[in-house]
C-alpha cells in the first residue's frame, strides 16, 4: 500500500474504530453504543457540510436516524454484534451466529462485578461452557475481548462486523448533503431494527432507496483487496431494475468494487424486504474474513473504496 495512503487510514480509522471495537452491544443491548453514536454525532456534526435532524427515542427502541436535506436514499448500518447470553450453571446461549472458539476470552459484567473468562466450545454438538470462577448470573450477556490490532494492509479485531459499517457512515456523514443515515438494531439475532425504520423513513421522508453498509464473507469469488462486494442476492434477491440502476452509476467510476452471489446470509436488505414497504435495497459493503470469530480480519483499502463507491452512489442517487 502506498505510503500515503498508508498515512490517510491512520489518521481516518485507529482511534474512532478502536473506540467502537471496544463497546458491549449484543443484539438487545444496543444501547451503550446508541449513546456513544449520538454523543459523537453531538459533539461532530457542527463541522460537518451539513448538521442533520436526529431522530432517536423512545418510539425507535436504539435505533437513530439522521436526516441530511431532501433524502431519496438511505444507509443501514448495524450496531449489534453477535454473543453469548449465560444460561444455568455454564451454560452459554449464543446471540446470533458467534463462531467461537475453545481459548477465546469473552467478557461482560454482572451486579456482582465484571466477567473475563475462557469460552469452551464442544465442536460436536456446537455447546458452549464458559469456565469463570463463580457463577454468573442467568441472562448476563458476554461478548469477545476487544483486541484490536492493525498493520500496513490490515486491521484484525473482534466485531469488525459491524464496527466498520457504523465507522464508514460516520465518516459519510461529514459531508452528506441529501439522504438518511439509520444505526440499526437486532440485525445479527432475526432482525427488528430495520423494519422500524423502514417504516419510518417511508411514511416520514418519502424515501424508497436503501443501501446495506455492512461486512460480507472473504470467499473464493470475493477478497480482500478486490474492493466492497456488489450482492446480487444472498437469502434475499434485491430487485434487478434497482441493481441496474446502481451498475449503471458505478461501473465506469474507476472505484474498485467486486460482484456477489451466495445462497445464504441476510442482513438489513432482507428485514426490509420483508415488510410491507416498497424500498429498494443493495447490500454494499467490504469483505471479512473469519466472520463472527474472535479474529476478524479486513483490508484497510476494502474500507477505503466503500467509502469512496458510497459517497458517489449518495450523490448520484
Amino acid at each position: 500500500m502506498p505510503h500515503e495512503v498508508f498515512s490517510f487510514l491512520n489518521i481516518l480509522f485507529m482511534q474512532l474504530l478502536k473506540d467502537l471495537s471496544k463497546i458491549h452491544s449484543p443484539s438487545g443491548e444496543e444501547n451503550k453504543i446508541a449513546e456513544y453514536i449520538l454523543y459523537y454525532i453531538v459533539k461532530n456534526s457542527k463541522k460537518w457540510k451539513v448538521k442533520p435532524e436526529i431522530f432517536f427515542g423512545n418510539e425507535f427502541h436504539d435505533n437513530i436516524v439522521l436526516k441530511f436535506g431532501k433524502p431519496t436514499t438511505a444507509i443501514f448500518a448495524h450496531v449489534d454484534t453477535t454473543g453469548f447470553t449465560v444460561r444455568y450453571d455454564k451454560q452459554l446461549i449464543p446471540i446470533g451466529g458467534p463462531a467461537g472458539k475453545t481459548g477465546d476470552i469473552i467478557c461482560g459484567t454482572d451486579k456482582l462485578g465484571k466477567i473475563e473468562c475462557v469460552l469452551e466450545v464442544d465442536t460436536a454438538d456446537y455447546f458452549f461452557e464458559h469456565n469463570f470462577h463463580r457463577k454468573i448470573i442467568p441472562g448476563t450477556s458476554l461478548t469477545y475481548k476487544p483486541d484490536f490490532k492493525e498493520d500496513e494492509d490490515f486491521i484484525l479485531s473482534p466485531y469488525l462486523d459491524n464496527r466498520i459499517g457504523v465507522y464508514a457512515a460516520l465518516k459519510l456523514a461529514e459531508t452528506l448533503e441529501n439522504g438518511v443515515i439509520a444505526f440499526t438494531t437486532y440485525e445479527e439475532h432475526r432482525g427488528g431494527g430495520a423494519e422500524i425504520i423502514s417504516k419510518y423513513i417511508y411514511e416520514h421522508c418519502n424515501v424508497q432507496q436503501a443501501l446495506i453498509l455492512d461486512v460480507t464473507w472473504v470467499t473464493n469469488g470475493v477478497v480482500h483487496g478486490g474492493g466492497p462486494a456488489v450482492s446480487l442476492r444472498d437469502s434475499g434477491i434485491p430487485r434487478r431494475v434497482y441493481i441496474d440502476k446502481i451498475f449503471s452509476i458505478i461501473e465506469d467510476s474507476g472505484i474498485k468494487y467486486q460482484l456477489e452471489v451466495e445462497e445464504t446470509g441476510g442482513s438489513d436488505g432482507t428485514a426490509i424486504q420483508r415488510t410491507a414497504y416498497p424500498i429498494n435495497w443493495c447490500f454494499i459493503g467490504p469483505p471479512v474474513n473469519n466472520v463472527h470469530s474472535s479474529n476478524e480480519t479486513i483490508m484497510k483499502s476494502d474500507i477505503v473504496n466503500t467509502i469512496k463507491l458510497y459517497k458517489l452512489l449518495l450523490k448520484k442517487m
